[in-house]
């Protein structure tokens, strides 16, 4: 999804090692290795995904034409491992890069791998009809062509420092068979949407929904059988089912370890596996429309009364009531993970100064506290999603701090698909969303530009500066490091300031193993890219 200039990610530490790819020649083969995860998967299909989890298991299923290495790097293409191309050729002048399809690729059904692949997914992604969100990724990409049958030639509109990123690792190859005969309005609801085919190192299995997804071995993968015979997600519809569905030993592993959980897990000698950094993130995100798209939202509208709002937010009371010592308070729209960060930037707590801008708004206290203006109060509803736990704690702690400084605030605790519904559709007031960013600072272009305020754009709160449109495209495109840095912070502090969104926290990853299971390296933006090379060396 997103873009990176080269020095940047070098200086990415990623916490353990991640071996990128092989497994041992002396690893254990069969068993199955149970994930405990407290929501399901929205779809498995790469180009639908939006969800965590589905991304998860559509990464097992599906491959990248190249993956990104350890170091997070997406300048150029250093670093970068074959996958279903066997290796690339740039133009001498980088206007197009020649991706050569590995000949033993195979997709699940048993029919060929080809070019032809590349070219009808880069097609399908950018098709308005299927409105997917990885569509931006595909901008820079003007065409496919096919000098033969193993050979797709990507030619690009402009030379750019993460074009290769974009291109290779950010968008998952489909097979040409079968997506040529689907409509792309009808791809969602088709029977491969249901069960998905890909050159994955897994196959699919079964779909449980609620209760469980099963993947299977493909053990005639042209990259080698992984070691596992079979890897199952079990769904829980919260959180705190998830984490004692881990601790009983039930699951082998447990994406996030929350701190209220750390010492149950030590108690009981499974394994905890800690990050420095990570690339998520939780904001709360306000509605600057009315839910058409056509005016803005009578109170959130206003960029005075969100900066106020944010204002009278002691976000450090929040992350360590929450978090403890494994949450940071967020301060823009990427992590500390990536060198643009810049923990400088952000709307200072001050209730004092928020209570005096919202009285010089004409929003005046009632008599029951809260404040109104022209006979409106000062109220909206904040939407979360009641498979987590945590943005459930952290509604209640904003309700409360927001009402204090006369805002009446109405919690909605919806199931996540209807959240997920409600966000795409920009049904909503105000929500607690939490995100997993690219390894690229380009990536805050898609879920923050003006452009992306469409069907299938992240930019759900219907943010518009043309300010920060010229800021974050000339990020985007410059070359120097230094200079891209400097224009991605300036881009940063306009967002933050015009607070189309309040950033809580980012957290270090904690994960929770079971000692029958031997992990293949944790990387900081997927624990699970090398799933593969896990294996199974002990008992229940």
């Amino acid at each position: 999804m997103n873009q990176r200039v080269a020095a940047l990610f070098c200086a990415l530490a990623v916490a353990l090692s991640a071996c990128e790819r092989g497994s041992s020649n002396h690893a254990p083969v069969g068993g199955t290795i149970s994930i405990s995860a407290s929501a399901d998967a929205d779809a498995l299909l790469p180009p639908l995904t939006l969800s965590l989890q589905g991304k998860q298991i559509g990464d097992q299923i599906f491959d990248n034409l190249a993956d990104i290495g350890p170091a997070l790097n997406t300048v150029g293409d250093v670093g970068f491992t074959p996958r279903f191309a066997e290796s690339w050729r740039w133009a001498p002048d980088s206007i197009s890069i020649d991706f050569a399809i590995d000949p033993r690729a195979r997709w699940h059904d048993g029919v060929a791998a080809s070019a032809e692949d590349v070219k009808a997914t880069f097609a399908l992604v950018k098709d308005t009809a299927l409105g997917s969100p990885l569509s931006s990724n595909l901008e820079n990409v003007d065409s496919v062509s096919l000098p033969d049958s193993m050979t797709a030639r990507v030619w690009l509109h402009q030379r750019a420092p993460d074009a290769f990123w974009k291109i290779a690792s950010s968008i998952a190859i489909l097979p040409a068979h079968i997506i040529k005969l689907i409509p792309p309005s009808s791809l969602r609801e088709s029977s491969f949407a249901q069960h998905p085919i890909g050159t994955g190192r897994f196959r699919f299995s079964s779909w449980d929904r609620g209760s469980r997804i099963v993947l299977i071995a493909d053990s005639a993968n042209y990259r080698n059988r992984p070691n596992a015979d079979r890897v199952v997600w079990l769904v829980s519809p919260e959180y705190a089912t998830a984490a004692v569905r881990f601790l009983s030993g039930a699951a082998d592993f447990l994406d996030v370890v929350k701190p209220e959980y750390i010492g149950q897990v030590k108690q009981r000698g499974e394994q905890l596996i800690t990050t420095n950094g990570s690339l998520d993130y939780g904001y709360l995100a306000f509605n600057l429309g009315d839910g058409t798209r056509s005016q803005t939202h009578p109170i959130l509208g206003d960029c005075a009364v969100r900066r106020a709002l944010v204002m009278a937010v002691d976000r450090n009371a929040l992350v360590r009531s929450v978090f403890d010592t494994l949450g940071l308070v967020g301060h823009g729209p990427v992590t500390r993970a990536l060198p643009t960060s810049d923990t400088t930037i952000g709307i200072p707590y001050d209730s004092a100064r928020a209570a005096r801008t919202l009285d010089s708004l004409g929003w005046k206290r009632g008599a029951d506290g809260i404040r109104v203006r022209a006979g409106k109060r000062l109220a909206f509803s904040l939407m979360t999603p009641s498979s987590s736990a945590i943005r459930s704690k952290l509604a209640v702690l904003l309700q409360e701090q927001w009402r204090r400084s006369g805002a009446e605030v109405k919690i909605e605790s919806l199931e996540a698909n209807t959240f997920g519904a409600r966000m795409e559709n920009r049904k909503f007031d105000a929500a607690l969303n939490a995100w997993h960013i690219d390894p690229t600072p380009s990536s805050v272009r898609e879920e923050w530009a003006s452009s992306e305020i469409k069907k299938g754009g992240y930019n759900e709160t219907s943010y518009r500066s043309p300010l920060f449109d010229a800021v974050i495209d000339s990020a985007v495109k410059e070359p120097d490091p230094s200079r891209s840095v400097a224009l991605y912070r300036r881009a940063y502090r306009i967002l933050t300031d015009d607070a189309p969104a309040m950033w809580i926290y980012e957290l270090r990853n904690v994960h929770g193993v079971s000692p029958r299971i031997r992990t293949a390296g944790i990387r900081a933006d997927a624990w699970w890219a090398n799933l593969g090379d896990w294996s199974v060396v002990g008992t229940r």
